[in-house]
């Protein structure tokens, strides 16, 4: 039988599963095995530029944090597993599908966003949406072209007024 101090540690990092997911918009759960230390180190610090990180826990102890919030991975917590806690809902996707373009090797299986179980097909599709500053520059140029016909509507009306 394992002793108390192992018990507690194993308790311990359970509960911090459990917060980091809290925490986090994004969560995705991915298989890493046949990435180099680089690629994993390059990933890293991809993320780490959208305030996002990547660990490995055992899968054990992953599916009793996700026991405790009522969530279930079944089927996906086996293999080696890393998972990535991102406190924005957009960017950590898009780095990892974009990640996962270039590098064969790894595999995204399963994430939570926003509280809820997604699938591979929803993480894709959330991964093409365009970033806010993408979104803010759509807008911005929508609005641009009302007043940019309205201006042009009016110069000709003012340029019909003169001529009468």
């Amino acid at each position: 039988m394992a002793s108390t101090k192992i018990l507690d540690q194993k308790k311990e990092i359970v509960n911090d599963i459990v917060k980091n997911i809290q925490d986090s918009e994004s969560v995705i759960l991915f298989q890493y095995q046949g990435l180099t230390v680089a690629d994993l180190s390059d990933l890293r610090k991809k993320l780490r530029e959208t305030d996002a990180t990547v660990k490995v826990y055992k899968n054990t102890l992953l599916k009793r944090a996700l026991d405790e919030l009522n969530l279930s991975f079944d089927g996906f917590l086996e293999g080696p597993n890393a998972i990535l806690f991102g406190k924005n809902l957009l960017e950590p996707i898009k780095v990892i599908a974009d990640f996962a373009k270039e590098h064969e090797k790894l595999e995204i299986r399963v994430g939570i966003i926003s509280g809820s179980v997604a699938d591979l097909a929803t993480i894709n599709e959330y991964a093409t949406i365009p970033s806010r500053e993408g979104l803010l520059t759509m807008l911005a140029a929508g609005m641009m072209e009302h007043v940019r016909n309205l201006s042009i509507a009016l110069n000709l009306y003012a340029e019909g007024k003169e001529e009468n």
